[in-house]
């Protein structure tokens, strides 16, 4: 076979196969634009006044929709009822964080910036009750510090400078 035609036909496999990957993602997620292979929706969004684009899609397919960042979906929240009504009727469902490469990579999962989920929630009640151990949010640590501050801008004052 001529090598032009392998390549015809290797890319349009390709094509193809992204399409469907992304026909079986979308059935979970809602309504959008169609987006382009590799690129996604990027050459629908104006990056000189992205709200406006925001509001203009959301004008088509509600406030809720999804749009491909490349080749990954991100579900945009258009409004102030769409957002409270995720964050605040839905808070546990919405309280997660996306996922980072390469810090994922880095601290194989493990961590407390980047983490997610119930590691997330460990570190972070593990976290503020060290903290509260050592004092944090209690008034005795607020008057030792300016204690200390007071003594230490006092020492400052009886040192000569030569």
């Amino acid at each position: 076979m001529d090598p032009v035609v392998v390549l015809v036909i290797s890319l349009s496999c390709l094509l193809l196969l992204s399409l469907w990957r992304q026909r079986s993602v979308r059935g979970k997620l809602p309504p959008g634009p169609m987006p382009l292979p590799i690129i996604g929706n990027i050459l629908q969004i104006d990056p000189k006044n992205i709200s406006k684009s925001f509001t203009n899609l959301s004008k088509v397919y509600g406030p809720v929709f999804t749009l491909y960042l490349g080749t990954r979906p991100t579900v945009v929240l258009h409004g102030y009822e769409a957002v409270k009504e995720a964050l605040i009727d839905h808070g546990e469902v919405f309280s997660g964080r996306g996922s980072f490469p390469v810090p994922d990579r880095a601290s194989k999962g493990l961590g407390i910036v980047f983490s997610t989920g119930n590691r997330w929630r460990e570190m972070r009640r593990f976290s503020l009750m060290t903290l509260r151990n050592f004092g944090m949010g209690k008034r005795t640590i607020e008057d030792r510090i300016q204690e200390e501050a007071r003594c230490l801008v006092e020492e400052l004052r009886n040192t000569k400078c030569e």
